[in-house]
């Protein structure tokens, strides 16, 4: 848990992403952890990001101590990203008015916010949340290869990239560039004790003849590979015939709706053993779901982390995880999961199968875990990184 701090100076950081609160993705329950945790250190901490939802409030609010500017934005989409006219001067202005610049990329206004930071003499630092992938076809190389572009212009001005671990940062086409510039910072992983009565009642919901429970807590879309999670039961049937795979996440995504239609056989195949809650928008209902579960999988191409393994994790449930630079740093770490071959279902199903047969010696105590990826450690890593290079 955080602890109090006392801090001599205090710092004005202002924060560049896309989406924030209550959007939950990985990455922005990452800002948003960190944020609050340095709100209440006693930091001016503003976000600048978008009005995704006609919902969300037009003005400025302040949420846990965290200041919030959404900026409008007109019905166009270009892939995940909108667009946003206010952008240059809502951001040139903000700058003006705080230390030091954190942006969180990928994102398409990089170059922009770095020729802005230049214009404001503020200095960047930027933490990248993963290489930028999306399905093959003409428009979306052309996006990936412009993000690029900009990614690049930004990092050659930028202060400090943070990455969340060396593996990754080594692996990585963003990064691997600019390791001189890297700093290694965990991702913030902070998670309730999972309430027994919700999770005994969610257990009793899911797979009432008391089969195994396999969670899934992501997007439906090709870079997350649910497909070779829903391949995998061949193989985990043939142990647990009534094994269910519990989906929570987004489904479908708008921006690979293709995905979705594409794999409806596959799903109508195992509809017996699929479960599809939805969302899960607040951690106590994260944590309750994870410890619902035998076992988490991701079965991911790609990941820089993949901050729900820690999640799972602290709520008591091992891991299995595709062997990605990046992503198989938690499981390499603790020993709580084990590692399945990239792309390859049937290895995935074997690790699974071994988990559920052997999962006493997969499970590790919370304190471990708390203890490997620290909360605190976390946050003192930003805030040192902001305080060399605010602006006084």
């Amino acid at each position: 848990m955080p602890t109090n701090h006392s801090r001599p100076e205090k710092l004005r950081i202002l924060i560049a992403l896309l989406y924030y609160f209550p959007h939950r993705t990985g990455l922005t329950i990452h800002v948003q952890r960190v944020a609050e945790e340095l709100a209440r250190r006693g930091h001016d901490v503003t976000v600048l990001t978008a009005r995704y939802d006609v919902s969300l409030p037009r003005d400025e609010v302040v949420h846990n101590g965290v200041r919030i500017v959404r900026l409008w934005t007109p019905p166009v989409a270009i892939s995940r990203g909108m667009v946003m006219p206010a952008y240059p001067w809502a951001a040139l202005g903000l700058m003006l008015q705080h230390d030091v610049v954190w942006v969180n990329v990928p994102m398409l206004e990089t170059a922009l916010l770095s020729l802005l930071a230049k214009l404001s003499g503020r200095k960047i630092v930027a933490t990248h949340h993963g290489d930028l992938i999306l399905p093959d076809g003409g428009f979306n190389k052309f996006i990936v290869d412009t993000m690029f572009r900009m990614y690049k212009f930004m990092a050659r001005g930028a202060a400090r990239l943070v990455a969340y671990s060396q593996d990754y940062a080594e692996h990585s086409y963003y990064l691997k560039p600019f390791l001189d510039k890297v700093t290694v910072i965990s991702p913030p992983v902070h998670m309730p004790l999972p309430d027994p009565q919700r999770v005994e009642r969610w257990r009793a919901e899911w797979a009432g003849d008391g089969g195994p429970i396999i969670g899934f807590a992501s997007r439906f879309v090709e870079e997350k590979r649910p497909d070779l999670l829903l391949r995998a039961l061949e193989i985990v049937n043939q142990v647990y015939p009534n094994a269910r795979i519990v989906f929570v996440g987004e489904y479908p995504v708008k921006y690979e709706r293709d995905f979705w239609d594409r794999h409806q056989g596959l799903i109508e195949q195992y509809r017996d053993q699929l479960v599809f809650p939805g969302m899960l928008n607040d951690a106590q209902s994260m944590a309750d779901f994870y410890a619902a579960c035998d076992v988490l999988a991701l079965t991911s191409d790609s990941e820089c982390f993949a901050l729900v393994q820690v999640e799972a994790m602290l709520s008591g449930t091992p891991v299995v995880m595709t062997d990605i630079p990046g992503g198989r740093v938690p499981v390499t770490k603790t020993g709580m999961g084990k590692l399945a071959q990239a792309g390859d279902w049937r290895s995935v199903g074997e690790a699974l199968v071994d988990v559920l047969q052997n999962r006493e010696q997969y499970v590790k105590s919370r304190a471990f875990i708390e203890d490997t990826f620290s909360f605190e450690e976390t946050v003192d890593g930003y805030e040192r990184v902001f305080r060399e290079h605010a602006h006084r």
